[in-house]
């Protein structure tokens, strides 16, 4: 290993990365960081002018960036992000299934539409979103999937069990997709954040975020940037050893 070797560890120059959820949060750190490490980034959110706003910010960043308004939870959508994103820039690498809802119920009380709303945005639509994107990934020297789960998926979770449930189940999917599409060269691993300062967390009553926050070794919630390192160590050459594994980022909270 010299200084040029591992200065290209963590380089995305000339790779493809869709971003869902690309527009706030965790996915919109994500999305900055990988324009920073020499990505294209498509980012997709429901919000067309959340959309516009993101391209812009992350080409000001001196990025090459696409924005396309895409609801995860519609299958419909799937495709022509898939298509844009070709049709811009030729090619994709990577995908981050970021996108997520935070709707759930008590046990006991779920209905049928909570449970389809939950489940098609966070297990259904990234689920298929690789599907669609898979005969892109078989081209790509260097295709790499993030499925952005949850800490919750490790815990006794009964106030989000829709939500910690959706998240276990697509870590599931995130072990036997690796194992499945590991001959074409494409890994494929999960991200499991704990506590992070975002609009999903700041819902919560003050008295569950500052519970939340307190609940892991490092006692605070994180920063969305600093997922950004876990998730370009997954998606670079850095991690090019690594797959069907979920690295967890949760300040100490899963003992695990």
């Amino acid at each position: 290993m010299d200084r040029a070797q591992f200065a290209s560890l963590f380089d995305l120059t000339g790779r493809v990365a869709i971003v869902t959820g690309g527009t706030r949060g965790i996915g919109r750190a994500i999305a900055e960081g990988f324009v920073a490490a020499g990505a294209k980034v498509v980012v997709a959110s429901r919000k067309a002018d959340a959309c516009a706003e993101t391209e812009a910010k992350l080409v000001a960043m001196g990025g090459e960036a696409l924005g396309v308004p895409t609801h995860l939870g519609e299958l419909e959508a799937l495709s022509p992000l898939v298509a844009l994103t070709i049709k811009r820039f030729g090619r994709l690498d990577i995908v981050v299934n970021n996108a997520a809802t935070a709707l759930t119920m008590p046990l006991g009380t779920f209905t049928p539409d909570a449970w389809a709303k939950s489940y098609d945005v966070n297990l259904r639509g990234p689920v298929f979103l690789v599907q669609e994107a898979l005969p892109h990934l078989q081209d790509s020297p260097s295709a790499a999937v993030i499925n952005v789960i949850s800490a919750g998926a490790f815990l006794f979770s009964a106030p989000v069990a829709m939500y910690a449930g959706a998240k276990s189940a697509l870590m599931s999917f995130t072990r036997s997709m690796a194992a499945a599409f590991a001959a074409d060269g494409i890994r494929v691993n999960a991200l499991a954040p704990g506590s992070i300062d975002t609009d999903m967390m700041r819902a919560n009553p003050r008295e569950a975020q500052e519970r939340m926050a307190g609940a892991s070794l490092q006692g605070r919630a994180a920063s969305p940037d600093e997922m950004v390192g876990p998730a370009v160590f997954l998606a670079s050459d850095a991690s090019s050893f690594v797959t069907g594994q979920v690295l967890i980022a949760d300040g100490g909270l899963v003992p695990h």
